[in-house]
């Protein structure tokens, strides 16, 4: 964070919940009357690819953040489960996969995230308002190591959103190096239809 270690006074961390950062760090400079804060989000990783999610919501939820027209709440909510499939023989009578849309909304819904990708990006990393995050802390400990590494948030938005917009092979959506996807799991319970976004932070340590 490029402060003098000599200059500081006093440092208190903060925990938060419910907000992009995870630590609010406060720290008292000598002789000055002011306190810097500094926002980290924390990622945990227990192994070499740990696949951690950064968001999760409703799509309704989404739809208030991003403004969604109807016809692309229809689809994501078809991708997830909320609506029922209508196409014949899907691959998950739960739901349908990206690629099983018709070729017309499979471009539709592509067109939609890349004009859009800048937006997501920054409110499923950073966040908005006070409590969004400046830097993310990745700790990862395994068997054989332990390390932890601290970047400013802008290099994760770079880092994570580099790369095209395009369908996977499994049918879900992959925005630069994030994952979106059903949330599934959950014992079948009704939160399994949650939209979710997942990256490996590890891939930090090699930036």
């Amino acid at each position: 964070m490029e402060y003098s270690l000599t200059e500081i006074e006093y440092v208190k961390a903060i925990v938060l919940s419910g907000y992009k950062t995870d630590v609010q760090v406060q720290i008292t400079i000598k002789l000055k009357e002011a306190i810097d804060v500094e926002n980290l989000q924390v990622k945990l990783v227990s192994n070499l690819k740990g696949f951690n999610q950064i968001d999760k919501r409703w799509i309704d939820k989404y739809v208030e953040m991003w403004s969604i027209p109807s016809d692309i709440t229809n689809l994501l909510k078809k991708y997830t489960g909320e609506l029922s499939p209508t196409i014949k023989s899907p691959k998950d009578p739960r739901r349908t996969f990206v690629n099983e849309f018709s070729k017309k909304n499979q471009t539709l819904l592509l067109d939609w995230l890349k004009k859009n990708k800048t937006l997501i990006i920054n409110d499923i990393i950073k966040g908005r308002g006070r409590f969004s995050a400046e830097w993310m802390l990745v700790a990862q400990k395994t068997e054989e190591n332990a390390r932890w590494i601290l970047k400013p948030v802008n290099v994760v938005l770079n880092h994570f959103g580099n790369g095209e917009v395009q369908i996977t092979k499994q049918g879900n959506i992959k925005i630069g190096n994030i994952t979106m996807q059903r949330k599934g799991g959950d014992g079948g319970r009704k939160t399994a239809q949650m939209l979710q976004f997942k990256i490996n932070p590890a891939e930090l340590f090699d930036i």
